[in-house]
């Protein structure tokens, strides 16, 4: 089904990927130019006015996962269930996913914007290194995304489990971005510079998966 979908649509999905480019483009030169915007200090009075140490916690086990050597360790254990069950390729296209730090790291340096303050937001986690984009953000949506196309896929896979991959995926990427701006990680253009880039790059590698060449078809 997925795949009808990408053939059907190919044309639909050039046009929205080459929107998603432009889109992190134009983000990225706005937050460089700019200091932390009307709508990033909104949005992150919003989120943490109702704070509490029961939400502190709870937040900080959604960004957990991300963190290293937490992500790596999540990346490796879930390749190898994939190794152990004969799905191989699955396997290997889910270590790929730790190129989203690689990605991230460079991306941060290049653009260096500066994390937030305390005279601006109240900050539960003190991260460190610079804050555009977010790296969590980034790697939730291309992993779980990942595991959300896998298993859109795998039919071999019994339906049940699948599900509750796919449903407990889709939560993950939907609370991490408020998670970072909760915390006082990140501003909210950094999840949203995340997130686009996550989108663009799990695009990518759902073609590839999808999509094999025929030379590796053959192999």
């Amino acid at each position: 089904m997925m795949v009808e979908i990408f053939k059907d649509k190919k044309w639909l999905l050039t046009g929205v990927l080459a929107a998603l480019t432009f889109g992190f483009l134009g983000l990225s030169y706005f937050v460089v130019i700019n200091p932390p915007s009307a709508i990033d200090l909104h949005i992150s009075e919003e989120l943490q006015e109702r704070h509490s140490e029961l939400l502190d916690g709870t937040m900080k086990v959604v960004s957990w996962f991300g963190t290293m050597p937490h992500s790596l360790i999540m990346v490796i254990f879930t390749a190898l269930i994939f190794y152990t069950f004969e799905y191989k390729r699955e396997a290997g296209f889910t270590l790929l996913t730790l190129l989203s730090g690689v990605i991230s790291s460079g991306l941060k340096l290049l653009i260096n914007r500066p994390r937030p303050t305390e005279d601006l937001v109240r900050i539960v986690e003190h991260a460190k290194h610079q804050s555009f984009p977010s790296g969590h953000t980034l790697f939730y949506t291309i992993f779980f995304g990942f595991l959300i196309v896998m298993m859109s896929y795998l039919n071999s896979i019994p339906r049940l489990l699948r599900l509750v991959v796919i449903s407990l995926s889709a939560l993950m990427v939907f609370l991490v971005p408020m998670s970072r701006v909760y915390l006082g990680a990140h501003w909210f253009t950094d999840v949203l510079g995340g997130f686009i880039l996550g989108i663009l790059c799990l695009s990518l590698l759902g073609y590839l998966y999808l999509f094999p060449s025929k030379k590796s078809t053959k192999q």
